[in-house]
């Protein structure tokens, strides 16, 4: 890239228009800075030395719009750290102006809803943006998102309760309605949200989360599930507990350390909640009962 045109970038904050570089480059010097990665186009008429992360694209878009714009849904959610949907595309709310969708940005209507400063700039508030990811979604992942939403602590369970009854009768709100009670900020992963549900909808006794138990050696381990009286314990085991040998090694002492304390611990993987839920809850079923039994 020409040094002018690094320069202008500089100036004008990371982000110029066309009308900006052609004034210090040609049209031909343009197209080809573009065609060899030199430039990044973020927008129409945007340009960027290198493609940016989400606060600069919603900074490019700023330019390209000509105001601030205000993000909402997924976009939203990552700004206050609960986008489980790892949304792509940009989400804001109209801005007034005649401006139509485009690859990579949705343009969307939402007159009246709350909007919440975060990160620098405006979104829809926390609580709104959950309960309206959550009317979308199959019920594990809106569950995950009620959780995911909690857990950021940018809004309470009566914040989430308001959000829904200012989206009432809107498509899916019902459903996100009955699973308000089951919402907890304990949940620390989508999947943990997706595989609690299967124990609320197998009516099994409801877990406490992140629970806490004492080593031998005045370790604590703390356990994704755990039914205390029955010293029964579950954990979700993700990807990386295949893919890095040292974590693997990690959980192994773990869960020796957890068993030397008499406890059971049961491990759970996706497949277990996404294509065997009944089966996943007859084994956590079964070991309740057996240590019942044992009692």
């Amino acid at each position: 890239m020409t040094t002018p045109a690094l320069a202008l970038l500089e100036e004008v904050g990371g982000f110029a228009t066309t009308r900006q570089l052609l004034s210090v480059m040609t049209r031909q010097q343009l197209d080809v800075q573009v065609r060899n990665g030199q430039l990044t186009r973020v927008w129409y008429g945007v340009y960027a030395a290198a493609p940016p992360d989400l606060m600069g694209r919603l900074a490019a878009l700023d330019v390209f719009m000509g105001a601030k714009a205000v993000a909402c849904l997924g976009t939203a959610a990552a700004l206050y750290g609960f986008d489980f949907e790892n949304t792509t595309a940009i989400h804001v709310l109209d801005p007034g102006v005649r401006m139509r969708p485009t690859v990579g940005l949705m343009v969307h209507q939402r007159v009246g809803a709350p909007l919440r400063r975060v990160a620098g700039r405006l979104a829809t508030a926390p609580a709104w943006t959950a309960v309206e990811i959550a009317r979308q979604l199959p019920r594990p992942r809106a569950l995950a998102a009620l959780d995911g939403a909690l857990h950021s602590a940018h809004c309470t369970a009566a914040d989430l309760a308001k959000a829904v009854g200012e989206q009432h009768g809107r498509r899916g709100i019902v459903a996100v309605r009955e699973l308000l009670q089951y919402a907890d900020g304990r949940a620390e992963s989508a999947m943990e949200s997706e595989a609690r549900l299967v124990m609320i909808d197998h009516g099994l006794p409801l877990p406490e989360l992140q629970y806490e138990i004492p080593g031998r050696h005045g370790q604590i381990w703390r356990v994704d599930f755990a039914w205390p009286d029955a010293l029964v314990a579950a954990e979700y085991e993700g990807l990386d507990w295949h893919s890095a040998p040292a974590k693997m090694i990690e959980d192994k002492i773990r869960f020796a350390g957890i068993q030397e304390q008499s406890w059971t611990v049961i491990p759970i993987v996706a497949q277990d909640v996404r294509q065997y839920p009944s089966r996943l809850a007859d084994r956590i079923r079964y070991h309740l009962t057996a240590a019942q039994l044992a009692g």
